[in-house]
């Protein structure tokens, strides 16, 4: 019962408000394959299995490992030698033995096997076994009954068939690599539709990155056979399966069946959603999750989502440092408070010292009635370290602000009470000392030719709550300022 949450930042940065997480991230060692390890180790363990072989990109191998050693069953785990050394440290602690290949995964998953057939040694099947599908069902029970939770008034978790029925999302959203997760969601979807516990199975979305897009490429061909990608090429390695096998047909046929796509993102567009999470929601996410809030942020921007849409996004993955090449050389701002004599500093030296630390010197005045939608704004606007933010609630004390504060830039709403948006546009251009001062107008209401108009001459930039992405008003502010 990992948690189920509202995205509350990210849903009103995308015009959602219907947006959950489901963290994986809080199974044991960090991951959606702890459902899966816990399922095979113990049928391992049941027909008295005491050693296994498992082929991984990481995440799967730190979790065998872990229910391994507490069943007490010797584990080879055969990985690529380009996964993280992180992850690789993590599954030796258990025990296991590693074993690592210059290949790629499905080159990697070929030695497992032969080595298994060779040590007659018993090999973990993955998708094609039970315990995959049926573990991973349970990720569908969970959320069916953690929506209705959620969504009813009292905010019970009682789910009698006949009083009241869970509830499944419109959407479920998942990056996939071999497509397991997703076809043992479908499954347990599907039985909680038979046992008349929910009224329909949701459209899946699943992304992978373009650099390794097997089941992407054929989806948009309306192929039901993938082709192999021989030589991947993406820095996001736990995604890098060529070959997906048997999961690609079960996700073709569902997805015809019940609605969805298949479709891939880019390696920067992964990137810069790993940035967006963590500052938006303060949540840290591997690189392969990633992908999957590319794609609904694709989603999003394409109006493939319905804003009165239900969307549940799978966060997982085990959580290492992340590589060099995602924050770039010059990401870090730290500080350091120096004395040029060595000794004891007064304190009024510290003080200075600490002041001379804050660098900002572009000051930005938020006027937005909605507090919520102030906050995101402001949340926006401090991920970036650089500017001081002032905010007023209506358009009266926000033009008073603004004539105080001489802010380099005004972030508008229309819709406020006292004087509205195109008041004090109106009234700021009348100024001499405020009418150079540029203005980005931010609105939710669906504007007239005659408003577009009017907004044309007096705001330098207008963008439609929930239509836009931080990096698109953080680029606008920088080129006015």
């Amino acid at each position: 019962m990992t948690p189920l949450f509202p995205a509350i930042n990210l849903g009103m940065l995308l015009g959602h408000e219907r947006l959950y997480i489901k963290d994986e991230r809080q199974g044991p060692t960090g991951s959606f394959k702890d459902r899966q390890a816990s399922v095979a180790i113990s049928m391992m363990k049941q027909v008295d299995v005491t050693e296994a072989v498992v082929a991984s990109t990481g995440n799967v191998a730190i979790a065998y490992s872990a229910y391994g050693a507490r069943a007490g069953i010797k584990l080879w785990a055969f990985v690529p030698s380009s996964i993280p050394a992180e992850k690789n440290r993590e599954i030796t602690l258990y025990g296991t033995e590693v074993v690592t290949v210059d290949g790629t995964y499905d080159q990697t998953k070929t030695a497992a096997a032969q080595f298994a057939r060779s040590k007659d040694v018993f090999l973990d099947s993955g998708i094609k076994g039970i315990a995959a599908r049926e573990s991973m069902k349970t990720m569908a029970f969970e959320i069916a009954e953690q929506l209705a939770s959620i969504q009813s008034n009292d905010g019970s978790s009682r789910a009698i068939v006949g009083e009241r029925k869970w509830q499944s999302p419109d959407w479920y959203v998942q990056a996939v690599s071999g497509g397991l997760g997703p076809v043992g969601v479908l499954k347990g979807f599907e039985e909680l539709l038979k046992m008349g516990l929910i009224d329909k199975v949701p459209k899946i979305a699943c992304f992978q990155v373009t650099g390794c897009s097997p089941m992407a490429s054929a989806f948009k061909l309306g192929s039901a056979t993938a082709a192999t990608v021989k030589h991947p090429q993406t820095d996001i390695l736990a995604l890098a399966t060529g070959d997906p096998g048997d999961a690609y047909q079960v996700l073709f046929d569902n997805i015809n069946r019940y609605g969805g796509i298949i479709d891939s993102v880019s390696d920067a567009e992964a990137f810069h959603a790993l940035h967006a999470v963590a500052k938006m929601e303060g949540l840290s996410i591997e690189p392969a999750t990633a992908v999957a809030f590319a794609g609904l942020f694709k989603m999003a921007r394409d109006g493939i989502l319905d804003p009165e849409e239900t969307v549940v996004i799978n966060c997982s993955g085990h959580t290492f440092p992340v590589e060099k090449h995602i924050l770039g050389d010059m990401a870090s701002r730290n500080k350091r408070l120096t004395s040029e004599r060595v000794g004891a500093i007064k304190e009024e030296g510290v003080l200075t010292r600490v002041e001379q630390l804050d660098d900002r010197v572009k000051s930005i005045a938020i006027i937005e009635d909605s507090p919520d939608a102030s906050r995101l704004l402001r949340r926006i606007l401090q991920a970036q370290g650089e500017y001081i933010i002032a905010e007023a609630s209506d358009g009266v004390t926000g033009l008073n602000l603004i004539r105080e504060s001489q802010p380099n830039l005004v972030i508008l709403d229309l819709m406020m009470p006292g004087i509205d948006g195109f008041t004090l546009l109106d009234k700021m251009r009348a100024d001499p000392e405020l009418s150079d001062i540029p203005v980005i107008v931010i609105t939710a209401r669906d504007l007239t030719i005659g408003e577009h108009n009017r907004l044309r001459s007096n705001a330098a930039r207008l963008f439609q709550k929930g239509a836009f992405l931080d990096t698109e008003l953080v680029e606008d502010i920088k080129s006015l300022i």
